[in-house]
C-alpha cells in the first residue's frame, strides 16, 4: 500500500505534463518497486503517480512510458473528459468507490476483482497535467491532510505561470451566483455580492482556512471519502466536476480545507483551450446540470435560457463590432463558436 496516489489526466499537453512529472521526480527518491518513490523530509511517506492519457496525438503516448518509467501509464483509446479519466485513474489505484459505481448511477466497466483490490492508498492527489509542484508543496499538503481525520479534502494555494495567485477558495454557490459569476452580467458588475460571497473575497488568502470547496486543479482527496460518496460524476464531462465531489463530500460531515503553505504553479487552460467552442460549451453545460442536481430542474431551465441568451447577446455585439471593421477575422470565429454554443442548446447528451 502507498501512502498517496497522484492522478493526472492528460490530453496533447506534453511540454508541460512532462515538466509537472520532472518537478515531482526531483521532490521525491526511488525505491526497489520502480512505481513507488519516497517524499517527506526523510522519505516518510510512499507514492504512486498514475497518468491516464486521454487519446492524445503529440508525443505522450510514445515518450511518456520511455522518459518516465516510474509512472503507471494508461493510455485510453478515447478522451474520457477529466471525470471520466479520473475515474479511470481511480480504478487502477485500487480506491474502491461506493460500490464501484460512479456518481451518474451508470456500473463501471472494471472487472468486479479490480473492485475489491487491497490496500488501496490513503490519499488521493488529483493534479492537472498543466501543473507544476513546488518543493516541499506534495509533503506540506500531504501533512495537511493526513494530520487530522476531519479532513476529507485540501487544495493549495495556486500561482499563475507569471506568479500571480490564482483564485482558489470557493463557497457553494447560491441560485443567482450562476447568473453573475463568469457571466456577461458579472463582467458588468465585477464587485457584486453574490460573486463576491462565492470566491471568498471577505477572507484573505494568505491564511489556511475551512472552504467549502476548492479548484480541482490541485486536489488532495481522502480515500476513505471517497469510499463514502464515490468518484467523479461523469456526467460532468469538464468544469464544475471538483466542486460538485466536495459537495457531496462535505454533505457527509468531511472538512474540505484551503492550505495557502503548499503552492503550485498552474499554467490554465492548455488543454481545454486547444478547443475553445467545446470549453464554452463543457462550462456552461455542467453549471446547468450542478444547477438540476441541487437546485431543481426550474432552476436549471431558467440559468440555461438565461446563458443562451448572454451567448445570442454576444453574437450581436461581435456581428456588429465585425461590420464596424474591428478585427474582423478574430469576431468572425467568436461568432461561429458562440453559435455552436447556441446550437448545443446546452443540454446533455441525454436530453
Amino acid at each position: 500500500m502507498t501512502d498517496l496516489a497522484i492522478i493526472i489526466v492528460s490530453w496533447n499537453v506534453w511540454d508541460l505534463l512532462r515538466a509537472g512529472l520532472a518537478a515531482i521526480e526531483g521532490d521525491t527518491t526511488p525505491t526497489d518497486d520502480r512505481h513507488v518513490r519516497r517524499f517527506g523530509p526523510h522519505g516518510d511517506a510512499t507514492l504512486q503517480v498514475i497518468v491516464v492519457d486521454n487519446a492524445s496525438s503529440d508525443a505522450t503516448p510514445s515518450l511518456l512510458p520511455t522518459q518516465f518509467p516510474w509512472v503507471r501509464t494508461v493510455l485510453s483509446d478515447e478522451n474520457l473528459g477529466f471525470t471520466g479519466g479520473n475515474n479511470r485513474g481511480l480504478q487502477v489505484a485500487g480506491v474502491q468507490m461506493a460500490g464501484c459505481k460512479s456518481q451518474s448511477g451508470s456500473p463501471t466497466d472494471l472487472q468486479p476483482a479490480i473492485c475489491n483490490l487491497p490496500s488501496p492508498p490513503r490519499f488521493i492527489y488529483f493534479l492537472n497535467p498543466d501543473t507544476e509542484v513546488l518543493p516541499n508543496s506534495l509533503w506540506t499538503l500531504y501533512q495537511a491532510i493526513e494530520a487530522d481525520e476531519r479532513v476529507g479534502a485540501v487544495g493549495p494555494l495556486l500561482l499563475y505561470g507569471d506568479g500571480s495567485r490564482q483564485g482558489t477558495r470557493r463557497r457553494f454557490p447560491s441560485p443567482l451566483s450562476g447568473f453573475l459569476e463568469s457571466t456577461w452580467t458579472g463582467r458588468l458588475w465585477p464587485n457584486n455580492p453574490w460573486a463576491r460571497r462565492y470566491h471568498v473575497a471577505d477572507w484573505p488568502d494568505s491564511v489556511r482556512q475551512d472552504v467549502d470547496w476548492v479548484v480541482g486543479a490541485a486536489l488532495m482527496v481522502r480515500s476513505e471519502a471517497l469510499d463514502q460518496v464515490g468518484s467523479f460524476d461523469e456526467r460532468f464531462f469538464m468544469y464544475s466536476e471538483e466542486l460538485d465531489l466536495c459537495k457531496r463530500i462535505k454533505q457527509v460531515g468531511w472538512r474540505v480545507v484551503y492550505d495557502p503553505n503548499a503552492i503550485v504553479i498552474h499554467y490554465e487552460g492548455r488543454s481545454s483551450g486547444q478547443v475553445s467552442t467545446a470549453r464554452h460549451i463543457h462550462f456552461n453545460r455542467s453549471k446547468v446540470l450542478y444547477y438540476r442536481k441541487y437546485f431543481g430542474p426550474i432552476w436549471a431551465e431558467l440559468l440555461r435560457q438565461f446563458l443562451l441568451l448572454e451567448f445570442r447577446w454576444q453574437i450581436w455585439v461581435e456581428s456588429t463590432k465585425a461590420a464596424l471593421g474591428s478585427q474582423r477575422p478574430l469576431r468572425e470565429a467568436r461568432i461561429e463558436t458562440y453559435r455552436e454554443v447556441v446550437k448545443s442548446g446546452l443540454r446533455m447528451n441525454e436530453e
